[in-house]
């Protein structure tokens, strides 16, 4: 069999198993997106777009940051960032993926350990798999198991340094670290706490910092800039040295084009819009709070209701994709999620609440959930 009819026929069985992933454009109220707090078609970023290119901010940056892509707009977002989010230092990355990649890859070294809850971002493991460091993974939010996991590391002769590695939100199942226990642990152990604020930025902490903003342990983490704030790209905040660090052994970082400049600028304005009210915060917080009470009016079975993301697990991948296609012949943007994004048996209705819908678009929703889940079932 050549290539051709090998790539078909993988074609063909994931079709078959209602795991064939296509491409779809954006299409009625948005309950799939991460942009939670609205700002990525706002007239907001759009008068700073057209302010930017103004006072000449390029498009484009022709190069890596180490040859000519390096602009003025990277670095006062890198200075910015870092005294918003409480840093010593911040590196501007394309993106969140490519940021983690860079992380995990460069900063752990040989005999060092990478302790993972085990449903961190695929990100994080494809930077663990280039990287030099030993790897384990704790149950998911289960600090004891992760004490646990990282004595029996030390038992068997590891003698690095440990590098906790979590999110604050996480992506799929919608619920929240146990940041503050998490913290205590590493400062016990002496590990560096490595937080994935993605999820988290824009939405939680004073004025969107996230959840880790001030936590008493050495931290580094990462902001991803096309979630919350709207925009694109990732940023990296942390110890100056380990900043500096990454721009001498990061590839992703050292081999990659510099993100856009104009970028750069919108990310700067969208953090100064946070720093200058926490207006786009609270609302937030409200539609947060509105969505999990009609949750729960509704019964819809929802398993988390903890975060802007809220999971509907339902099991089985084809009643998944069909409630899915359902709610969006009604106008309703819901996607459906398979393994192997999730754990087999876990398939889930994804349901994000973002700053592009209203109250009563949110209400709507639940009633016409809880309609069809019984159609379907």
């Amino acid at each position: 069999m050549n290539a051709v009819d090998r790539l078909d026929s993988m074609l063909g069985v994931l079709e078959a198993r209602h795991r064939r992933r296509v491409l779809m454009p954006a299409h009625g109220l948005d309950f799939a997106s991460n942009d939670y707090l609205g700002l990525a078609q706002s007239q907001i970023l759009r008068q700073a777009a057209q302010e930017a290119l103004g006072r000449g901010v390029p498009i484009g940056s022709g190069g890596s940051r180490l040859l000519r892509g390096n602009h003025a707009e990277h670095e006062a977002l890198e200075q910015e960032a870092a005294a918003f989010f409480g840093a010593e230092a911040a590196l501007f990355m394309g993106g969140g993926f490519q940021a983690n990649q860079a992380l995990f890859s460069s900063l752990p070294a040989a005999g060092d350990l990478v302790l993972y809850d085990d449903l961190i971002h695929a990100s994080a493991h494809e930077g663990m798999r280039t990287g030099r460091a030993d790897t384990r993974a704790f149950r998911h939010n289960d600090v004891a198991d992760a004490n646990q996991v990282a004595g029996d590391w030390r038992a068997a002769g590891g003698m690095g340094q440990v590098w906790l590695a979590v999110e604050s939100v996480y992506s799929m199942e919608g619920d929240l670290a146990p940041l503050d226990d998490l913290a205590a642990m590493a400062r016990r152990i002496n590990a560096i706490l490595v937080v994935d604020e993605a999820h988290a930025t824009g939405v939680f902490g004073a004025c969107g910092r996230g959840l880790a903003h001030g936590m008493n342990a050495e931290t580094l983490t990462l902001h991803t800039c096309g979630k919350g704030l709207g925009v694109s790209g990732g940023l990296i905040c942390g110890a100056k040295v380990m900043i500096d660090a990454l721009i001498n052994r990061a590839r992703p970082f050292i081999f990659a084009t510099s993100p856009s400049p104009l970028n750069a600028a919108l990310v700067r304005f969208a953090i100064k819009e946070l720093a200058a009210d926490d207006g786009l915060v609270l609302a937030s917080q409200h539609r947060m709070r509105h969505a999990h009470d009609a949750a729960q009016r509704m019964g819809v079975g929802a398993t988390a209701l903890n975060s802007q993301i809220i999971p509907v697990v339902l099991g089985d991948e084809a009643r998944t994709m069909t409630l899915a296609a359902t709610l969006q012949a009604q106008g309703f943007d819901v996607r459906g999620i398979r393994p192997p994004t999730v754990p087999r048996g876990t398939s889930r209705l994804r349901i994000s609440i973002t700053g592009n819908v209203e109250l009563e678009d949110i209400t709507t929703l639940f009633t016409a959930l809880a309609a069809h889940q019984s159609e379907v079932a």
